[in-house]
């Protein structure tokens, strides 16, 4: 199932939800983000960028994506995990996944990836979502955001993703 191949200008996903930059300033931090679409080669790509600063105890920016409008869920249970296809500069990147499960801003299931300067295509099952601050097990059927994230280190984010999709 398609999440977004960035086709549409505006940065509206093929859910009809849009991307939207989030950074650690809502915390005090000084992180700056920019989420844009770009074009590589002759893919349409949304591109994270920005200084990941740890001062003010910050250290991530993100491209948040509600999965379903109003707040509703999205049952992802036919499916087997998330497929990326993205490029980047060598650096270690997150997909968060938020459930109506989650009620605090810290918590989330997070998968790591390490994003070549190369495109490539990763394929993410839903078992290496781990999750962050909270006990509750990964439930599938209850999805409501997925976020791509630069996170827990000082560093220069430069990040594309040109396709993201559920796979079987």
């Amino acid at each position: 199932m398609l999440i977004d191949d960035f086709s549409r200008p505006d940065l509206t996903s093929a859910l009809g939800t849009r991307w939207r930059a989030v950074s650690d300033q809502v915390m005090g931090g000084v992180s700056e983000v920019s989420v844009e679409r770009r074009q590589i080669g002759q893919s349409d790509c949304l591109h994270l960028g920005g200084p990941v600063r740890l001062d003010n105890n910050g250290g991530f920016i993100q491209a948040a994506l509600d999965l379903s409008p109003s707040e509703e869920v999205l049952d992802a249970s036919a499916y087997a995990g998330l497929r990326i296809t993205v490029r980047g500069n060598g650096e270690v990147y997150a997909l968060h996944l938020r459930s109506a499960d989650i009620n605090k801003p810290w918590q989330s299931y997070r998968a790591s990836f390490l994003a070549k300067e190369a495109l490539q295509t990763i394929d993410l099952p839903f078992a290496d979502f781990a999750p962050h601050r909270l006990e509750t097990a990964l439930d599938v059927t209850r999805l409501r955001r997925v976020g791509l994230v630069a996170i827990g280190r000082a560093f220069q984010a430069d990040l594309s993703l040109c396709g993201i999709s559920f796979y079987r």
